[in-house]
């Protein structure tokens, strides 16, 4: 059995606090990256009691399990995530990682953006990201530590860590040196797996698909929404959008609604002096009480203590604390990351396949 890295506190985060606020209410996750460079890596914890909710995002993310057990979340799959192990995640899918032990996980992350890499042009270039791009739903998102392939890669992003900010030429040569190393590691690792263009084509259509049901609920959030009128708005069936919508967000419809009344309701909130009952109603909650509850388990506090501190400008100490308390409405929507529901970014991805496709047509 590995030996538990250890990671010094002073260069680890909270991932509840750190990644939690920047989830918008359609469970994507927005990383705020140096436009012109965009990749980081950090040293995360995460406790048992506060596991951050299933999200995607545009980037490309790996994980590596310093210290702790748990399970890797993929879509409606549960994956063992041990210590020394790697996880390996593309652009589509909703996932998190749930802790399992008793002292908190020690997550070694690094996120990057494709165009990184594909900027630097070649006809072979796209190919770096076959084992991000075809994930179906029998990809082994889990590489395990007995491969030997987690370690060489946590070493490179220990190095890459260590350049960033990267601001010289010589700084971001190296990183991207390491990166490419990174990637080629995965690209021999997975070159027996059958991935598929039309895998990655096929999860992009299950979202867009979802499309008019998220933005019908952006609008609607504050009426009573039930299942049989969001299996309509989708033209499915009540038992097959159940299904197609677990399958394809990793949650319940009525967790993702709740998500998405609950970021409203903290903007009302901290934003204007309303009563929590009307805020609960307006929210389309019939019950205050059941607003109470939903509101504690998502963000960690009652309304009321969310609201206190927050206008008391506190340090944050749960999700829902998204940073000092603003003074105006819309700065409080800016902090918790709500101005709708965007669109789903998919442009970058759709173009990397669409760089594999021209490269193995020229080939």
């Amino acid at each position: 059995m590995l030996a538990s890295v250890r990671i010094p506190k002073t260069s680890c985060e909270d991932q509840f606090r750190v990644v939690e606020p920047q989830i918008n209410a359609e469970g994507v996750h927005m990383w705020p990256f140096e436009a012109s460079f965009p990749i980081d890596v950090r040293f995360l914890t995460s406790e048992r009691r506060h596991n951050v909710r299933m999200n995607r995002h545009e980037y490309f993310e790996l994980i590596y399990l310093c210290a702790g057990t748990a399970n890797l979340q993929i879509q409606d799959r549960s994956l063992q995530f041990r210590e020394g192990d790697l996880a390996v995640i593309g652009s589509t899918l909703y996932h998190r990682v749930e802790c399992r032990s008793v002292p908190p996980l020690t997550l070694a992350v690094m996120f990057f953006q494709p165009d990184l890499i594909r900027n630097d042009g070649g006809p072979d270039t796209a190919e770096y990201f076959t084992p991000f791009l075809f994930q179906d739903s029998q990809f082994p998102h889990v590489l395990p530590a007995r491969s030997g392939v987690p370690s060489q890669i946590f070493d490179l992003m220990q190095r890459i860590r260590a350049e960033l900010p990267a601001t010289s030429v010589r700084g971001r040569l190296t990183v991207k040196t390491y990166l490419k190393m990174i990637l080629i590691l995965l690209v021999n690792q997975y070159s027996s797996y059958a991935g598929t263009v039309e895998t990655f084509e096929r999860q992009q259509r299950a979202l867009e698909r979802l499309r008019p049901l998220f933005e019908y609920v952006s609008k609607h959030y504050d009426k009573p929404i039930q299942v049989q009128e969001a299996a309509r708005i989708c033209g499915m069936s009540e038992s097959h959008f159940m299904n197609f919508f677990k399958h394809t967000t990793g949650q319940s419809f009525l967790a993702y609604l709740n998500h998405c009344r609950i970021e409203r309701a903290q903007v009302l909130l901290v934003g204007t002096d309303k009563p929590v009952s009307d805020i609960s109603q307006e929210m389309g909650f019939c019950d205050q009480s059941y607003f109470g509850t939903v509101f504690r388990r998502m963000v960690g506090m009652t309304p009321v203590a969310y609201r206190r501190r927050l206008r008391n400008g506190a340090p944050p100490a749960h999700a829902g604390d998204h940073g000092a308390a603003p003074a105006l409405l819309d700065r409080v929507a800016q902090t918790i990351g709500f101005s709708g529901l965007p669109p789903v970014p998919l442009n970058r991805g759709q173009a990397a396949v669409a760089a594999v496709q021209a490269a193995r047509t020229i080939r």
